[in-house]
């Protein structure tokens, strides 16, 4: 944690010492020779909303789905967490976020010791940018940062809490790593470039723009490009689509007229938006001879939120409600840690590079994508890392499943999948064992069954949860919201411990 003073002086420090120089980051060092790297991800878009996955009939994703097809599929692909920020912070630094306490978006921020795919890369001379959602800065729910750093404001209600603006520095994307950033979710934006490529002030500054969200986005993420198509870049571009406050242009909307839902007439309209965005940028990379050089990620940062039944209640009310978007065929939602709320779309082209068209069904994690970026880069991956490096995987070099196995803890639920068992609990009211490679999957409970598989797996579940902070598996039943959500999709009695 860092308070005010501490931070100015350590922004005085890091100052002198050149941190965050835009245009040269790495001055005197031998180019890279790596690919250009591009990490799209967007948010609470459910897995079956992609074309190309084809579950339902009515979503549009040509350009998505082109992309998927100039490289490789991944339909066992994980976040590691079931809410943005945790999540987010798992995929910038390719450590379970769990090792450095944040678990959840009240844990936030990232703390300033975790280093992040930004660094890595910057260190070794890529000029990282970033787009859209950041989400990893102190906010009104970050009790124990609120507690440390401003304690007059501890207890408060946090409607009257307001984080001030040396702490929002602090913890910006500028002092994360990225060296060019255009940070926002909707109309208010901290960067320091503008639209049409010119410099603003080097720490940045607010910019206003009314106008349509995801293509503000868009539009941000092609002068990124423009900018520093001559040199090797790193682009992290997090789309703020399709959550709610659901938005989307009458044009969009007007290509979905079948009779729906409306929220999910405008999920569908929102991630068309989203999709000729990417569309732009894979445009921009062919005719700036880029292609072959770029390596791209495609995921979302978890599941879509469904309140169990799917409330189609006006797109102006209920904030944090159905999105509209979906996860078949999957059990559950947002915030939970059956594969509804953690499975998600997961696409890595690199034309020429990877096999084109390919579909890759082994388990892999978000937390893969800084190591396999940092492979292709060139850069050795540190030990303490979690993820692996997926491109001998995914060229086929290499057999077997990536890691042994996948962890996960949030709230009061905790998961281990290896190979095609995934062992699943709800603090000490219920517990799962599902084999994801049948149709029913997560479905049908085997845990009576198989309980020497369920004994190993909770094993090897408890002593990952050890490393962790806090350590160990969570004990207390599941709460509200978890209760309603384990009753309604897995029929869980309350307080009904089956171990």
């Amino acid at each position: 944690m860092i308070g005010r003073r501490d931070f100015l002086r350590w922004m005085g420090a890091t100052a002198l010492a050149g941190a965050g120089s835009r245009h040269n980051p790495a001055a005197g060092r031998t180019p890279p020779s790596g690919p250009n790297i591009i990490v799209i991800l967007t948010d609470d878009q459910g897995w079956a909303d992609l074309g190309v996955q084809g579950q339902v009939k009515d979503i549009r994703t040509p350009h998505l789905d082109a992309l998927a097809a100039s490289g490789v599929r991944c339909t066992a692909g994980y976040i590691t967490a079931p809410q943005c920020s945790p999540s987010r912070a798992g995929l910038l630094t390719g450590r379970y976020q769990q090792r450095f306490g944040l678990e959840s978006i009240p844990d936030t921020p990232l703390p300033l010791g975790e280093v992040t795919l930004a660094d890595r890369l910057g260190r070794a001379g890529y000029v990282s940018g970033v787009v859209g959602k950041w989400h990893l800065d102190p906010n009104p729910t970050s009790a124990r940062w609120i507690a440390q750093n401003l304690p007059e404001a501890a207890g408060r209600p946090r409607q009257q809490v307001r984080i001030p603006e040396w702490a929002r520095l602090a913890y910006s994307p500028g002092r994360r790593g990225f060296h060019e950033f255009f940070e926002g979710q909707i109309h208010r934006y901290g960067a320091n470039y503008d639209l049409s490529g010119k410099d603003l002030a080097r720490e940045g500054q607010w910019v206003n723009d009314d106008r349509y969200r995801l293509d503000v986005q868009t539009e941000a993420a092609l002068a990124f490009i423009r900018r520093n198509r001559a040199k090797p870049f790193f682009l992290y571009l997090a789309y703020f689509g399709p959550p709610t406050p659901l938005a989307a242009t009458p044009e969009d909307l007007g290509r979905f007229p079948a009779p729906m839902p409306q929220r999910r007439r405008h999920a569908l309209a929102m991630l068309a938006a989203i999709d000729r965005g990417v569309g732009r940028i894979v445009a921009r990379l062919r005719d700036e001879g880029l292609t072959e050089k770029t390596l791209v990620f495609f995921t979302s940062d978890n599941g879509a939120p469904l309140k169990m039944t799917k409330p189609d209640n006006p797109v102006n009310t209920d904030p944090g409600g159905w999105d509209g978007s979906l996860n078949d065929p999957w059990v559950g939602e947002k915030g939970m840690l059956s594969e509804g709320g953690i499975r998600v779309p997961f696409v890595v082209s690199w034309p020429g590079k990877l096999p084109a068209g390919a579909i890759y069904s082994q388990p892999v994690s978000s937390l893969d994508i800084a190591a396999t970026a940092l492979e292709a880069a060139g850069v050795a991956p540190p030990d303490l890392l979690d993820g692996v490096g997926l491109l001998p995987f995914l060229t086929g070099d290499r057999s077997g499943p990536p890691q042994e196995a996948l962890y996960r803890r949030f709230w009061n639920q905790a998961a281990v999948r290896a190979g095609r068992w995934k062992y699943l609990c709800l603090g000490r009211s219920a517990e799962f064992l599902f084999d994801l490679a049948t149709d029913a999957h997560e479905r049908k409970n085997l845990i009576a069954a198989e309980p020497d598989r369920a004994r190993a797996l909770r094993s090897r579940l408890r002593a990952w949860c050890s490393e962790l902070q806090p350590p160990g598996i969570p004990q207390t039943p599941g709460n509200v919201p978890e209760t309603p959500w384990y009753r309604y999709y897995f029929g869980v009695k309350d307080n009904a411990a089956t171990r």
